[in-house]
């Protein structure tokens, strides 16, 4: 059984592998039709289907993970010691994506789109000058976004931690012994995360679309911030954990089947909106991803639980570079896709370079000259040289 008050290995585990998913989907945005920065020549829907089977969970799961971490380390008092020491953590490798990281995908963003023509260089201080008039918002975080939505969300969980910490080893304890203990415990665990974002879904997505606009992104907000809360209040819990274990094979046969269902919902869907004869299943289509979404994540969370329960030296380094690399992929995807889309490669080339160049930028990059040059370790989220130490599930390396 999962020890609930130790280093959780299995999360660790959990949360490398998800930020690869995470690096391996922004390699995707390079080649699908959807908007974004840049995109290949050989861009098409290929790849669609992956994408949309990993879209509805891959950033729930690491606020979910997130909010065990924070409870961990909430749970080690000092909360003002605390929450000073998340806001530079987090907060100056913000600062520094937002000035140097992200500034080339904006470059050439517009250089794409023909705004933009002179060097990067020559971009740069028009892009830190907030009174530009680019068609795209300058500076911006971009890819980032998710680290600030985590700051704010930790500054605003960690003063009432302590409160929340001690119901949940009271009466928060008994609730969760009712609900996921008896013998409706794998129901449970199946269905009442799903409950608060179908809410969401009919109340608030409808009128906040997601920007990643910190002060207007109220759906985002409520969908993200719920994950991570749920996450932090059910750390510990055994009864929680104890339906994880027991309903792995449930969850996984479900979120099989509304994967296979959705997908083809999704290849058809544009199809029957031109013959006007899908409007019966929109609703339950959305219902359905929304289950899909946390049904996956706790097919996910079970399996870490049953299989990668230890720890190794590979783990403690990954947990250690997973930050660094997160920083930086995004933009040494778009610099290589850019410079390598225009050079007459077939797809099957180009595709691979594409993904090397972001992996082996990223791994050379953090190993050659990140860990290893003591004042640039903060600047993306890591300790300074002589306190490094190996990773613990609090550390704030999202």
């Amino acid at each position: 059984m999962t020890d609930m008050t130790t280093r959780r290995y299995d999360l660790d585990w959990l949360r490398v592998i998800a930020f690869l998913i995470l690096i391996f989907y922004h390699t995707g945005m390079f080649y699908v039709t959807w908007g974004w920065h840049v995109k290949s020549v050989h861009a098409g829907p290929d790849a669609e289907w992956l994408m949309l089977l990993t879209n509805p969970w891959r950033l729930s799961l690491l606020f979910f993970i997130s909010g065990v971490a924070l409870r961990f380390l909430a749970d080690k008092g000092g909360i003002g010691a605390r929450m000073r020491e998340r806001s530079w953590r987090l907060g100056i490798p913000i600062l520094f994506g937002i000035a140097v990281i992200v500034a080339p995908q904006s470059w050439l963003q517009l250089v794409e789109s023909g705004e933009f023509e002179g060097s990067f260089w020559a971009f740069w201080p028009e892009y830190i000058d907030p009174m530009s008039e680019f068609s795209i918002t300058t500076p911006t975080w971009n890819h980032l976004w998710y680290v600030v939505y985590l700051l704010v969300y930790t500054l605003i969980l960690l003063p009432p931690s302590g409160l929340i910490s001690r119901f949940m080893q009271g009466a928060g304890e008994k609730v969760t012994r009712f609900l996921f203990a008896g013998r409706f415990g794998i129901l449970s665990a199946l269905a009442i995360p799903v409950l608060p974002h179908i809410l969401y879904r009919i109340v608030l997505d409808p009128h906040f679309p997601t920007t990643h606009n910190l002060t207007e992104d109220w759906a985002n907000h409520a969908h993200s911030f719920t994950m991570l809360f749920m996450g932090f209040v059910l750390a510990k819990d055994k009864h929680f954990w104890g339906a994880v274990r027991r309903s792995l094979p449930w969850a996984a046969g479900l979120v099989l089947l509304l994967g296979v269902t959705l997908s083809v919902v999704w290849a058809n869907w544009e199809a029957w909106a031109e013959s006007g004869h899908h409007d019966w299943i929109i609703w339950p289509a959305r219902i359905a991803r929304l289950g899909y979404a946390w049904i996956m994540i706790l097919t996910l969370i079970g399996l870490a639980d049953r299989y990668l329960r230890r720890d190794s030296p590979a783990l403690r380094y990954m947990t250690e570079a997973v930050f660094p690399w997160y920083i930086l992929h995004q933009t040494l995807t778009v610099l290589a896709g850019f410079w390598l889309t225009r050079q007459g490669l077939r797809v099957e080339v180009e595709f691979p370079l594409v993904v090397l160049a972001t992996f082996g930028g990223c791994a050379l990059l953090h190993e050659l000259v990140i860990r290893r040059i003591g004042w640039l370790r903060p600047l993306f989220g890591l300790k300074p040289k002589a306190q490094s130490r190996a990773f613990v599930l609090a550390q704030p390396a999202e």
